[in-house]
């Protein structure tokens, strides 16, 4: 089987630009799909920054109608105090506003501390709005993006289909089958030059025959990586 070496050139020169014409069709909706992940996440980020910030608020109130009911019954206790009968009662009225006071001081310092860490939690909240506003505006971007460029890429890769098929016409008939296995096999990288003495793909040193067959427009498959070699353009053996 002999094929041109122009040939190989140009079908592989085309290969790879569609590989990578494809690659960027196919990077284009996975962006999108990591940024639609990062708006879930902030989202859901928000959504317990809130439930936090709420439940420290109902927390608070609680102490603060704590130490509110805590502050009349300490004024009913000392009006008892005042209309008390006896030493005794008087004393242990005493006793009991001393540790309803005692008490009702530690609630207002926990009450201090829940207040501050609202504040706290409130500012998270405003920092996970300003992140999901973020990632949406990213995301934005990135599906309009994928919008303007799916278009021109579609149109490059089916020129360079059309042009493919064009110079497919130009295999011999008994190589085809071989081709388009290994073009099925290996996409993009089914086929390389030969670099020096080299497989343009797997590095490895080929054979003086198989050198010779390629100055002939001979087929040669690399025997290490099955990859179909060529020679560039212009290649001057060094043997």
């Amino acid at each position: 089987m002999l094929v041109a070496a122009a040939v190989l050139r140009q079908l592989h020169r085309i290969h790879q630009q569609l590989g990578d014409l494809r690659e960027r069709l196919n990077r284009g909706p996975k962006v999108v799909k990591v940024r639609e992940a990062n708006v879930v996440a902030a989202e859901a980020e928000l959504a317990q920054s809130k439930a936090d910030a709420k439940a420290a608020k109902v927390a608070a109130d609680q102490k603060q109608l704590l130490l509110r009911s805590g502050e009349q019954k300490i004024l009913d206790l000392r009006a008892k105090l005042n209309a008390s009968s006896s030493n005794r009662e008087y004393q242990a009225l005493k006793d009991q506003i001393a540790a309803d006071e005692m008490a009702g001081s530690v609630l207002a310092d926990e009450i201090l501390e829940a207040l501050e860490k609202i504040d706290e939690l409130q500012k998270a909240t405003g920092e996970s709005e300003k992140k999901l506003a973020k990632a949406k505006e990213e995301l934005a971007k990135g599906q309009q993006t994928n919008r303007d460029q799916e278009g021109l890429l579609l149109a490059d890769v089916q020129r360079l289909e059309a042009e493919l098929k064009e110079t497919e016409k130009d295999l011999p008939a008994d190589f085809r089958d071989a081709y388009l296995r290994v073009v099925k096999g290996k996409g993009s990288e089914a086929m390389a030059p030969v670099e020096g003495e080299n497989c343009g793909g797997c590095h490895q040193l080929i054979t003086a025959n198989m050198f010779n067959s390629l100055l002939m427009n001979k087929v040669v498959f690399c025997g290490n990586c099955g990859v179909l070699l060529y020679l560039p353009e212009d290649r001057t053996p060094h043997r």
